[in-house]
Order: structure tokens, then sequence, then C-alpha cells
């Protein structure tokens, strides 16, 4: 990270260059956590809750480094909206592409639901050409959009490694637009703490609550 040098007392100096290339890193690690945990669900397609872990991990990384950017923490706390975005985009996007692009479309039909005992959750038995489906079309939910008897285009992993999912419900594109919705709310924000912790900065002052814990 580019140093800052900073008076804080009655205000300072502060080296606009090096603040302004702060700025750019912090958006490059937005840009780079998106991309790295997009990454580690392709590795881990068949343990979603690694990646999970991982972006949660990430989101909370940006917004502590946006806060010192920001030299405050409102932006930091707001950061966690599109964080939302850049979580849910690079967890889904893996499974859904994967299944997408090699997965085997094929018109099953509806044979039974072996709903969870004690829950509303619904696990559906299909049929199709070769006979029972060793995989359940899986809606957890107490609504289901399908019942015993309607057929339904689904798609299954020759692999195994990804969950057997109702075609309508693939839309990879979709995800990735969720991602770059997300990616793109954190560097407008970035962009905004830059500015204002500049300012802030130059003006020498600092966050409330650094202020009451050095008291």
């Amino acid at each position: 990270m580019a140093a800052v040098n900073m008076k804080k007392s009655q205000g300072g100096t502060v080296d606009k260059g090096a603040y302004l290339l702060f700025t750019f890193v912090v958006v490059g690690l937005g840009w780079v956590i998106a991309a790295v945990n997009t990454g580690i669900s392709y590795l881990v397609l068949d343990m979603d809750w690694i990646a999970i872990s991982t972006g949660v991990l990430g989101c909370f990384v940006f917004a502590i480094v946006l806060r010192f950017l920001h030299c405050a923490w409102w932006l930091a706390a707001l950061s966690l909206v599109p964080a939302v975005f850049v979580l849910v985009g690079s967890v889904q996007y893996a499974p859904e592409d994967t299944l997408n692009s090699r997965g085997i479309r094929e018109s099953v039909l509806i044979t039974g639901d072996k709903a969870i005992e004690g829950q509303e959750n619904h696990r559906f038995i299909l049929s199709g050409r070769s006979g029972k489906l060793k995989e359940t079309l899986d809606y957890d939910g107490d609504s289901p959009q399908w019942k015993s008897g309607d057929r339904v285009e689904v798609i299954h992993d020759p692999k195994g490694v990804v969950p057997l999912a109702a075609a309508s419900g693939v839309d990879p594109d979709a995800e990735l637009g969720v991602l770059a919705m997300g990616v793109t709310g954190w560097t407008g924000i970035t962009l905004l703490a830059g500015r204002r912790g500049f300012v802030r900065r130059s003006a020498g002052r600092r966050p409330a609550f650094d202020d009451v814990v050095a008291a």
C-alpha cells in the first residue's frame, strides 16, 4: 500500500499522488477478491461452504481496508451491501456455469416427492429415458413449482460433482451480472472513499470511534 504522510492535529499535508495510488490499489483489491473467490468456487464445486467462508472473509477484509482509506466507518459499512452481490455471484456462478457447459439436459417425469420428515423441503423423485434417476430435484421451501406427474427439463453433471438442477434455474449469465453489480458497487464506493479520505486526512480529521478508543 502507498504510504500516506499526514499530521492529525491541526490539519496536515497529504501526498495526493500516493493517496490516488492507494485508492486504485483498494479498487484492485476488490476486483481480486471477487475473482479469487470465483476461482475458489470452481475448485470446490462440491463444497460450496468453503467458497462462502472465503468470500465472507474477503468481504470483511475489503471493508477494513476501505475504512482505512476513507478514514471513517460509514462507507466501510455501506460496502457490505454490494458485498452481498459479490458473495452470491462469486459462489453461484461457478456451479451454474459448469452445469451449463458440461451438463446433460434431459426431460424427466416427476414420479414422487420424498419430503424430509418434519421439514417443508421437497426431494422430487425423477424418471428419465433410462429409468429412475439417482439424483433428486431438490426444493427447499413449502411452495414448490412442481408436483408429481409434472414433466420438467433438468441438467445433471455427468461427473456427479454439481447437484442436478432444473434447466430453468440455471443461468450463469445472470449470476455473472450479479457479481459485476457487486464489483461495480465496490469500485464506486472506493473512489468516493478515496476522495473523502484525502480531504479528511488533509484536514487532520479522524473517525470518532478512534478518538473514543484513544481516550
